[in-house]
């Protein structure tokens, strides 16, 4: 590249450094209003990734936006440095049975490493930050933070002992986030659903579609295929695509509306044969059928 950015760009965040570039905005901003981010922080467990990089941007961008816009925007950068991860990255490199207070050691000096190598990273990125204060969730402070936190929830009587299902790690003899577990495999029932077209709106909304007469005595079906049976109770409509075309057949069971290239494929698998009327193509309307109406979209 002419602008030999790949050499280049590593002096420019030097020479940010070197200024104390992040120093010198909080002293021209110091006066102005606040603004205020609180930053998620990254867990202390491996490398920095795309994700990491994504997240981290994003707020750098906010915060210097607002600092352009006159705000005084500071910026802690923080590191969760607490969790079942790292204390299996320790029974990896030293086994298990280690007393408990070398266990707590040895994930305080990983977590520390870690931090440093992130932080490293993330200054590469150009995020600009209070990177020589961060806060730490293992700094003894901010653990007695919590615990007066704690002490003054109890005091205000909003701390009340219930009852909870929790994911329990016999091995580990602790406690599982959900995202620490893993699921098995579940096979699911696929099924065909039927949606009856109630009110006569409805049916006369068919009629015009679909340029024929549906006879008032005659059911008419929305079909639908799903492999979550479980989330029906809970369904609101059934949508239909604006491109594609659908086929109403005539059946012994009434009319049904189907995708016009599934049509006979279903209705092998419905062990029925029909007439098919009409078809027509969808154009942005849906059919509802928590209040059994059928509506144009808008």
């Amino acid at each position: 590249m002419r602008g030999n950015l790949a050499s280049r760009e590593p002096g420019m965040l030097k020479a940010w450094q070197e200024k104390n570039l992040y120093q010198k905005i909080r002293s021209v901003s110091k006066g102005r209003p606040k603004f205020i981010l609180h930053d998620g922080p990254p867990y202390a467990n491996g490398d920095i990734h795309i994700g990491h990089a994504v997240n981290k941007i994003l707020k750098d961008i906010i915060i210097k936006s607002k600092t352009l816009a006159g705000f005084d925007a500071p910026y802690i950068p923080g590191w969760d440095c607490h969790g079942l991860p790292i204390e299996h990255q320790i029974e990896k490199k030293h086994g298990k049975h280690l007393p408990a207070d070398k266990v707590r050691e040895l994930c305080r000096a990983f977590a520390k490493e870690q931090v440093e190598r992130q932080k490293a990273d993330f200054i590469r990125l150009g995020v600009l930050g209070d990177w020589d204060n961060p806060y730490l969730t293992m700094n003894f402070k901010t653990e007695a933070d919590i615990i007066r936190a704690l002490g003054k929830i109890y005091h205000n009587g909003y701390l009340y002992q219930g009852q909870k299902p929790v994911n329990w790690c016999i091995d580990c003899g602790s406690a599982l986030a959900e995202a620490e577990v893993e699921y098995e495999d579940k096979t699911s029932p696929a099924i065909d659903v039927g949606f009856e077209v109630k009110s006569s709106s409805s049916q006369q909304f068919l009629s015009d579609a679909f340029g024929i007469t549906i006879p008032a005595d005659v059911l008419t079906y929305a079909i639908i295929w799903t492999t979550t049976p479980w989330t029906l109770p809970a369904n609101q409509a059934v949508s239909v695509h604006p491109d594609f075309d659908y086929a109403l057949i005539q059946t012994t069971r009434g009319f049904l509306i189907l995708a016009s290239e599934l049509r006979q494929a279903c209705l092998e698998r419905y062990d029925l044969s029909g007439e098919t009327p009409a078809t027509c193509k969808a154009r942005h309307w849906n059919i509802c059928h928590c209040n059994t109406r059928l509506n144009r979209a808008r």
